[in-house]
């Protein structure tokens, strides 16, 4: 069942590229902005992530927490985060418990690979509650971020 605008957002507890643990309940009190996305270092993965980055002063501005999230290892992501310059967390959900916890998840995807994220978008409001939810099932698309934008300035 996919989540809707106004379910409570699934909890998280999921390691890092810094190699340390981030809950969602670490940012109770801001928004999140949750990226999944299938796999570093692929090339709409990379403009999806640089979005956010180059937006990063935007979604500080407006007490927003930017967080990617991926079925890669937290050393794989330690790589694309430093390659990258991202300044938000990205998270490895290796155990993919996460990525369908959001209904983001791919049973198959390219090359036989199971189990990868789906590329979505989630806007988390301060109280826990899902504000924006976009799901998409064709790896090549982008995020709508004039939806998330208008969601998180909201």
């Amino acid at each position: 069942m996919a989540l809707q605008v106004g379910d409570k957002a699934p909890s998280f507890q999921l390691y890092g590229a810094d190699l340390k643990e981030h809950k969602l309940a670490d940012f109770q009190g801001k928004k999140v902005v949750l990226h999944f996305f299938p796999m570093a270092f692929t090339g709409v993965c990379t403009t999806q992530l640089c979005t956010m980055r180059d937006n990063f002063g935007f979604y500080e501005g407006l007490n927003a927490q930017v967080l990617g999230v991926s079925v890669d290892s937290p050393f794989t992501l330690a790589k694309f985060k430093e390659d990258q310059n991202y300044q938000f967390p990205l998270l490895s959900d290796f155990n993919k418990e996460i990525s369908a916890a959001y209904g983001a998840l791919y049973e198959e995807f390219a090359f036989g690979l199971k189990g990868v994220s789906k590329r979505a978008a989630f806007v988390i409001d301060e109280n826990g509650k899902i504000a924006y939810a976009e799901v998409l099932e064709n790896a090549g698309d982008l995020p709508d971020f004039a939806a998330i934008d208008a969601v998180v300035k909201a």
